[in-house]
């Protein structure tokens, strides 16, 4: 949906997280095109780009002339102009990161916490949270994304097993992390935010339409069109780990039998003792059923393979699949390769959830907080002297 500008009440204040959200998914960007984008005029742009550089989110550059005249000046976002920290909680720990306004990681930290209990939980992602946001003492930080494994609001699935956050049950996410931390909070399934951060940061930026897999300790994925994640009715789409594959098979804890992440998944692999040759080779025919039916419901430009497993077992995966079953990715006038690895590594969830609270401050599109913040006077863009 194409981003545009308004003329209502409480205009200015919107009309700058458009402006932001522009440069932000489009720089270097010249204020014509920002205006030609969004719906405002040119000088109605200039006078919010003048605001968004005095307050340090934006950085205007011209480049060096090559004829008469100058040429326009291009705006793309500072990367130092604010921060926002990433969480990712897991049955075996809790990992943090800080990235800047461009997702690169300033810092990263790990806690060991197998299972952690809520109260453990937050009681860490705040002293990591402090450590962390301390490196840039004066720092500006957006907020918090908190990524963990799904679905939630499933009663018979959402945290129950080893593959979830057992015992999370009825936790309130967000208002714990905020309150743990005192940064306006955001939470996500930690293969959407992988997703997103490969989307962003990874292979994904070359493609429109891809599914990536996710591994972790159970086993997810997402389908990314057009540059979003579909997450479905209610945000949990995309549990593919939960699909019955082996008629009568192993139990899964959902409370049914045979499902694909008691096979494929790093939980898998570990009640495995065999090497990983060795395991690739047994669930080779599983895996490879697996991307045909991946194929054959989205048709994808291509299956990105991503998550916690290590580079070289997810290469392992990628290798076995050189005979995959037939499906409607099977075409000669393929571009890709119908499974890659993804290059965004196991930073990519963290730097999707740090994402996910950087879009949710700046973009036009966070209803909620914005409503709440303008019912108090304020705004979160909003530095000291800038008007709203």
């Amino acid at each position: 949906m194409a981003l545009r500008g308004t003329n209502q009440e409480f205009g200015r204040p919107y009309n700058r997280r458009i402006v932001l959200e522009s440069i932000r998914l489009h720089g270097p960007i010249a204020r014509g095109d920002i205006a030609r984008r969004v719906g405002l005029t040119v000088q109605t742009v200039s006078t919010i780009v003048r605001e968004l550089e005095e307050h340090g989110y934006v950085l205007s550059v011209r480049e060096e002339p090559r004829g008469r005249g100058l040429p326009p000046a291009t705006l793309r976002i500072n990367p130092e102009g604010g921060y926002a920290v990433g969480i990712h909680i897991t049955p075996l720990g809790i990992d943090a990161a800080l990235t800047n306004l461009s997702g690169d990681v300033i810092e990263s930290a790990h806690r060991e916490a197998p299972n952690a209990t809520p109260d453990l939980a937050f009681d860490l992602i705040g002293a990591m949270v402090n450590d962390l946001t301390g490196l840039r003492p004066g720092g500006r930080v957006l907020g918090i994304g908190m990524a963990l494994p799904g679905p939630f609001g499933v009663e018979s699935m959402s945290f129950v097993g080893p593959t979830t956050m057992t015992g999370w049950k009825d936790v309130s996410l967000r208002e714990r992390l905020a309150a743990s931390t005192g940064l306006p909070a955001f939470f996500e399934t930690d293969m959407a935010a992988a997703a997103m951060g490969e989307r962003l940061y990874g292979l994904g930026t070359g493609y429109s339409e891809y599914y990536y897999l996710y591994f972790g300790v159970g086993l997810g994925g997402v389908m990314v069109h057009d540059g979003s994640a579909l997450r479905g009715a209610w945000g949990n789409a995309g549990e593919i780990g939960h699909i019955p594959v082996v008629p009568g098979g192993e139990a899964c804890p959902c409370g049914n039998r045979g499902c694909l992440e008691r096979y494929l998944s790093l939980e898998a692999r570990g009640r495995w003792s065999g090497s990983d040759a060795d395991w690739v080779a047994e669930i080779g025919p599983v895996f490879r059923n697996a991307i045909a039916v991946v194929e054959n419901l989205f048709d994808p430009e291509t299956v990105i393979l991503g998550g916690l497993a290590s580079t070289d077992l997810l290469e392992r995966l990628a290798g076995s699949a050189t005979q995959l079953p037939n499906s409607v990715s099977a075409r000669r006038d393929r571009a890709s390769p119908r499974i890659i690895v993804g290059r965004g590594g196991q930073y990519a969830v963290l730097r999707g959830a740090a994402a996910l609270a950087v879009s949710g401050v700046l973009s036009p599109r966070f209803g909620q907080m914005f409503t709440a913040e303008r019912e108090r006077g304020r705004d979160l863009l909003q530095g000291k002297g800038m008007a709203a």
